[in-house]
């Protein structure tokens, strides 16, 4: 085959029919590329730069600003597709006349659709971060070319939607790292890859700055407190005899907390008192509780439970009072409360052993006491029940039915069936739980 035999096969088709190539390389570059950087993981590229990877620390910097990438992109690959599509209009048309259009543009569809979009997306999907760190570098570039133009380009648009209402912000990010990370971990416990008790401790860690003090705290009516005019030997008995080794002292009313009570502080003075003293027990009862007690540590309920785990540990202490914008003690709280939202019950040889407060019955039916927190059953059962308008299971029933409801009476909302169980005064103490089964017809 010769251009003699062909005289339309000379060197402005080969020159035009190699250009056609150079830009579908061009495009899958351009489409290989877009789907890397958007696709890569910033925080696999950081541990890369860190590693020395200069072409992951270039892309970090180059996705910084999406939408000036995506512009210098589409940009690129737009003058591309379409510089090769009328490049190929007009070599078959020279050959196959007006029926050349219709031939190109079948040709050139299929060329891009395999060879310039499928093909290196497939490929930049399976690897993006080893894409992303080879092709960040000439990115870089052709952002530097084409900003001026790409300028322009965000100025219209943005000018467009707002004249539709709508604004941008470039440093806006659709998804915030919390969210990134628990989708993740979503998938991740759906596909099999990270274990159930793994992801629940992850994001119990990350939820703790959206939660707050009031959500977790030991309410008031179940503190265990000493009275500090009581006889020292009837504390210090008290003292022993309780799982906890510090306890709330209160001057007559249990509102009035005046200390707190450490067993060890306790049983040091006790030695000191004993062995200064005549050595009798009995003599403890000259013993100054409020000498040995600390002084107490009030919080307010709003507080942010990471917020409050570092004051914890900055102040070198692991309890506090919770008090309303009032003043008025709410309840008491550990730093080993917040502890549990991250890895679950802590549990010691000290800690009575009392019965599971979520129970399967075994047709179905989970017993679960009232005072347990819509969040544990949620982490236990893997249900979804909402936790804005109550924390614990018996505040979300009365917040549904408006009213306190009697022994038997049965609600359904949520998707579940919920039936009270026991009753105490006006404290609902035991519920029978059910999922509402949806029958697909």
């Amino acid at each position: 085959m010769t251009a003699d035999t062909f005289p339309l096969l000379d060197t402005a088709f080969w020159l035009t029919a190699g250009a056609i190539l150079l830009l579908l390389l061009a495009s899958a570059f351009f489409s290989g590329s877009e789907t890397a950087l958007t696709a890569a993981s910033r925080a696999k590229l950081r541990a890369r730069a860190d590693k020395g990877d200069r072409g992951a620390e270039t892309a970090l910097h180059v996705t910084e600003d999406n939408e000036r990438l995506i512009g210098a992109i589409l940009l690129g690959n737009n003058v591309v597709n379409i510089l090769s599509a009328s490049l190929a209009t007009a070599l078959l048309t020279r050959i196959f006349g007006q029926s050349g259009v219709a031939l190109a543009t079948l040709v050139m569809t299929l060329l891009v659709l395999i060879f310039a979009e499928v093909m290196p997306k497939t490929y930049s999907i399976a690897n993006p971060e080893t894409v992303a760190s080879r092709v960040a570098r000439p990115i870089r570039a052709l952002i530097l070319i084409l900003s001026p133009i790409v300028a322009v380009v965000r100025v219209i648009v943005r000018g467009i939607m707002f004249a539709f209402g709508r604004r941008t912000d470039a440093d806006q990010h659709m998804f915030s790292i919390h969210d990134e990370i628990a989708g993740a971990l979503a998938i991740g416990a759906s596909e099999g890859t990270v274990d159930k008790e793994d992801r629940d401790r992850l994001l119990g860690a990350l939820d703790l700055g959206s939660r707050t003090v009031e959500e977790i705290m030991l309410h008031r009516s179940q503190i265990e407190m000493l009275d500090a005019e009581a006889d020292p030997g009837e504390v210090l008995s008290l003292m022993l005899s309780s799982p906890h080794t510090r306890m709330p002292l209160y001057k007559g009313e249990r509102e009035n907390v005046v200390g707190v009570l450490h067993s060890k502080d306790l049983l040091r003075a006790v030695e000191r008192f004993l062995r200064s003293g005549d050595g009798k027990l009995d003599s403890v009862s000259d013993l100054d509780l409020m000498k040995v007690a600390m002084k107490p540590y009030f919080i307010p309920e709003t507080t942010p439970l990471d917020e409050q785990m570092r004051e914890f540990l900055k102040r070198r202490t692991h309890f506090a009072l919770v008090v309303d914008e009032y003043g008025d003690l709410k309840g008491l709280l550990t730093l080993e409360d917040i502890i549990e939202e991250i890895v679950g019950e802590i549990s010691d040889e000290f800690d009575p052993k009392a019965e599971r407060q979520v129970k399967p019955t075994g047709t179905g039916d989970y017993m679960v006491e009232g005072s347990v927190t819509i969040r544990d059953l949620n982490r236990e059962t893997d249900w979804s029940l909402p936790d804005d308008e109550a924390n614990t299971i018996a505040g979300l029933v009365i917040h549904e039915a408006q009213t306190i409801p009697e022994v038997g009476q049965v609600f359904s909302f949520h998707g579940f069936r919920f039936e009270v169980v026991e009753r105490k005064d006006n404290r609902i103490t035991k519920l029978r739980i059910r999922p509402l089964l949806t029958v697909a017809e």
